[in-house]
């Protein structure tokens, strides 16, 4: 259980949080002046009061009442130029703070292991990097410093109560009591569901986005009714949550504004009691805790309403500081950068589970000779793709080593190994942008006239130039203006460009349709050509033409060589392969 869960207000994690303030010390001192300004100013209003009633309106001494008036409106300036001051500070501090907490955590989730995706939702991250962040903001522009501006107010008007009349200050002061215990009840079960409530933000998010992104799937199995009767309990819930602090809000409020309505009531009438009977009151005392009891009791009210946008923000924060604190990132202590790179690759003797105890890899051991393709082909979880995952370090393996020209993948920095290897996946993902930008991926150092001239290399130009605006065209989400075969030729292209020493082709020409096949095989040729190429493929073509063939099952190499050798084999696991999935190819 979380220190969060455990107390009202964790002074750890506010420490954390404050850590983001320090680069902008000048303008929190700024927020915290204009506070005090605030509450100075606001008190001293009700004692100008006092006297401008007692010295002028009850002696009837007009001349200098004009002075006070003109007094009372510099003391309203005042405070109104603290309170402009205020919010614009509080808020641009807030803003600050989320900017570079977002941009940490950003980074970090940029460097978490594949096994971190593997085990989170893309909903939750984005509600922890988009709607927290918010909530977060709003702990320095509507909660902490409001807080501790209505508590500095409130100190200071029961300071001016008890100078100006001590027994009215304790009528005031004996309801008081009541009002912390109270807020302190309230404050509790606003927690609990302001943690309920984010909860199911979390999780309305995460349904709400895998449905749209696999609305195919819902639509092609008829579950649109099933998805919306799922998503109707899901949005109960989260109403439901919400409901249980508007019922809290319900109660507090009006209990509070009662009593501060009681005590008002009570002053006033002990006040003029006092002031017509035995005059240990004035008229002009009167009159200013009958404007100061507000003053007193309104922010005890917006202390427990602004304590509720401030354990927002802190369970946000909570939130946000776990993604920021999970060791999950591939650990970057290599101290070698890749320069000259010849295109060796070696597995000895390499172990890897993905879960505890149920092994992927058992003992895989092989060289590919700098130039020459490599093709792994098995059953579905043999361990193919596991082992392009390791070469590129996406997981890191329990036992045994990689190595590139004899060096550990573990001593190359991670910026240098990934930027000798090229991938090219099934699976082909574009972003919502223009074919350009989807190949360059926004590097400034490759010019459209180098794609252009790439593109005319693997013969893919002409598809490109025929598409509205050629290579402006926006692809969409995920591509979706483009068939499978067309995204997987602009994934070509964009391997093809980065000049990897390493290309990995995993399944590549698995999906695509009979008008690509011809740009694909051309392409394909291509970009392996003098190029150390690792090929998870399906096509008889690709594997017939490699140098090497893995033939992979439970995690284990069972047989390799060339494919002439191996259909040698009768009844091997390749002859058995080719018989059943690729002779009907060449028929």
């Amino acid at each position: 259980m979380s220190n969060t869960k455990q107390t009202l207000f964790d002074i750890f994690l506010f420490r954390k949080l404050l850590k983001y303030v320090s680069p902008y010390l000048w303008i929190f001192i700024l927020a915290l002046i204009t506070v005090a300004g605030l509450a100075i100013f606001g008190a001293l209003r009700p004692k100008v009061l006092q006297i401008a009633m007692d010295e002028n309106i009850e002696q009837q001494f007009q001349p200098g009442f004009i002075n006070y008036i003109f007094l009372m409106f510099f003391l309203l300036f005042l405070e109104v130029v603290c309170n402009l001051l205020f919010i614009y500070s509080a808020s641009w501090l807030g803003q600050s703070v989320v900017k570079d907490i977002r941009i940490k955590l950003f980074n970090q989730i940029l460097g978490f292991k594949m096994k971190y995706f593997d085990n989170s939702s893309v909903g939750v991250l984005i509600t922890r990097t988009i709607t927290d962040m918010e909530r977060i903001a709003d702990i320095f522009g509507e909660g902490l410093f409001m807080i501790f501006s209505d508590i500095l107010k409130m100190f200071f008007v029961g300071f001016v109560m008890f100078y100006m009349n001590w027994k009215l200050g304790f009528i005031v002061l004996f309801s008081l009591p009541i009002i912390l215990v109270a807020t302190k009840i309230f404050q509790k079960y606003m927690k609990k569901a302001f943690e309920e409530v984010r909860n199911e933000v979390s999780n309305l998010n995460s349904f709400v986005q895998e449905r749209i992104t696999g609305m195919k799937i819902v639509q092609i199995f008829a579950r649109e009714k099933i998805e919306f009767r799922n998503f109707m309990l899901i949005n109960d819930r989260h109403k439901k949550g919400w409901i249980k602090t508007v019922w809290y809000n319900s109660v507090f409020f009006p209990i509070a504004e009662l009593l501060s309505s009681i005590t008002l009531g009570v002053v006033i009438w002990l006040g003029g009691l006092n002031t017509v009977l035995d005059q240990t009151a004035t008229i002009g005392d009167l009159a200013a805790f009958i404007m100061m009891v507000p003053m007193m009791f309104r922010p005890l009210n917006q202390i427990a309403n602004k304590f509720n946008t401030l354990q927002m923000g802190m369970v946000a924060a909570d939130r946000v500081f776990k993604v920021l604190d999970t060791k999950s990132n591939i650990s970057d202590n290599g101290k070698i950068f890749l320069k000259s790179f010849s295109g060796q690759i070696e597995f000895k003797d390499v172990y890897f589970s993905y879960v505890s105890k149920e092994p992927v890899l058992n003992g895989v051991s092989f060289i590919v000779r700098p130039g020459q393709m490599v093709a792994l082909v098995g059953p579905t979880g043999a361990g193919k793709s596991t082992i392009i995952n390791l070469i590129n370090r996406f997981y890191d393996i329990g036992k045994g080593e990689i190595l590139l020209d004899g060096k550990n993948v573990k001593s190359l920095t991670l910026n240098s190994l990934r930027k000798t290897i090229g991938v090219v996946l099934q699976d082909v993902f574009l972003f919502t942008d223009s074919i350009l930008n989807n190949i360059t991926l926004r590097n400034s150092e490759i010019s459209q006239h180098h794609v252009i001239k790439g593109a005319k290399e693997i013969g893919i130009h002409e598809f490109i130039k025929k598409l509205p605006g050629g290579y402006k065209f926006n692809v969409k989400e995920r591509g979706l203006m483009l068939s499978v075969g067309q995204r997987q030729l602009i994934s070509f292209l964009r391997a093809y460009i980065m000049n990897p020493k390493i290309l990995i082709l995993d399944e590549a020409t698995a999906s695509i349709d009979s008008s690509s096949e011809e740009l694909i095989q051309k392409a394909t040729k291509k970009i392996t050509k003098n190029r150390t190429s690792i090929v998870i493929a399906h096509r008889l073509a690709t594997i017939k033409k490699a140098d090497l063939i893995l033939v992979m099952e439970n995690g284990k190499i069972v047989e390799r060589g060339t494919h002439d050798s191996l259909i040698q084999i009768k009844d091997g696991f390749y002859n058995n392969l080719y018989k059943a999935q690729f002779l009907n190819q060449e028929i």
